[in-house]
């Protein structure tokens, strides 16, 4: 029986080659095997303060970059285009406990030393969890920092069918096969992301190549000269041969360099090999706004017909249809 597979993209920040290899090429090759469904998690964008006309250009942007990068064979659209995520997360919240949600470590570390918390922020691992069982998913590909959240999942589905009879499919955390974790160029101890890297040190999906260029021969290397992989004692060498690794599809023993001058020009070009379709396709993508808007709405449309028999399901189990 085929797998179901949801995973959501916030659009908090620019994508990033972080995300590229971790999170969106293992998503893409998911296709051929699991019924995928992805969302532009725009609502979890909220528990923060932000700007809203940002947050439609991220959310758009995302949008087309997922698919310029081949997620086009899946099921994606804009998670606040279905309203059932934000119902169902309501349920969910009435079936959670206000300790487990206070004890979430992303709750406890975005909401340290800040005088307003948003409420959002505590209660929005219920909207995560609406999200994935929305879908009747049973596998939720996910980094570390995520493994918490969806075992809260795991928890309010299997209370909720215990208090009020089998509605969600349980769903499983995994970690995405050959996931590559990409780290910060200037600081390689930190994971490159939208909030976690610096900006001269991560490389985003639309950077132009001579940016990519830039970014990548002004690495932080290490002390020595060896070109050697070992993340322990020399991490940003390690990074590099990870990159040009997994860019140019060779494994990492076959790479073999007399200087670290010449890693950088080999992986930048890897690098801005890898990225130029998805540009290319971003560009095209973003010349016509109408069709994206119509491949976004048909998501939307499909999104929500998907979700009638399980919201149906759920109101009726909890009592309120």
């Amino acid at each position: 029986m085929t797998k179901r597979v949801f995973s959501g993209f916030k659009p908090t920040g620019h994508l990033t080659l972080g995300n590229l290899l971790g999170a969106i090429m293992p998503a893409v090759r998911l296709q051929d095997e699991a019924d995928c469904v992805y969302a532009v998690a725009d609502l979890h964008a909220l528990t923060v303060k932000h700007d809203p006309e940002r947050l439609r250009a991220r959310t758009r942007e995302a949008a087309t970059l997922l698919l310029a990068c081949g997620l086009d064979r899946s099921l994606l659209y804009v998670q606040s285009r279905v309203p059932a995520h934000t119902e169902l997360a309501y349920l969910l919240e009435s079936t959670a406990y206000f300790g487990e949600m206070r004890r979430m470590i992303q709750f406890k570390e975005k909401s340290a030393n800040q005088e307003e918390v948003r409420l959002s922020l505590l209660t929005y691992p219920a909207l995560m969890a609406a999200d994935i069982l929305l879908h009747r998913a049973d596998l939720v590909p996910v980094g570390d920092d995520q493994r918490q959240h969806v075992e809260l999942t795991r928890d309010l589905a299997q209370r909720f069918n215990r208090l009020y009879g089998e509605v969600f499919v349980v769903p499983e955390a995994v970690h995405p096969q050959n996931a590559a974790k990409i780290m910060d160029l200037t600081t390689p101890e930190s994971k490159m992301g939208k909030s976690d890297g610096s900006a001269a040190g991560t490389i985003y999906l639309l950077d132009p190549p001579a940016e990519v260029r830039r970014k990548v021969m002004r690495a932080v290397t290490d002390s020595g000269t060896e070109v050697r992989y070992d993340p322990e004692d020399k991490p940003g060498v390690s990074n590099l041969l990870t990159l040009l690794a997994v860019c140019s599809g060779r494994p990492i023993g076959s790479l073999g360099h007399q200087t670290y001058g010449a890693l950088k020009r080999e992986t930048a070009e890897a690098v801005v090999e890898t990225l130029r379709p998805i540009q290319e396709r971003h560009a095209e993508l973003s010349a016509d706004p109408a069709e994206l808007e119509r491949v976004l709405e048909a998501g939307a449309v499909r999104a929500s017909g998907r979700t009638v028999e399980l919201m149906d399901s759920a109101r009726r189990a909890i009592g309120v249809l």
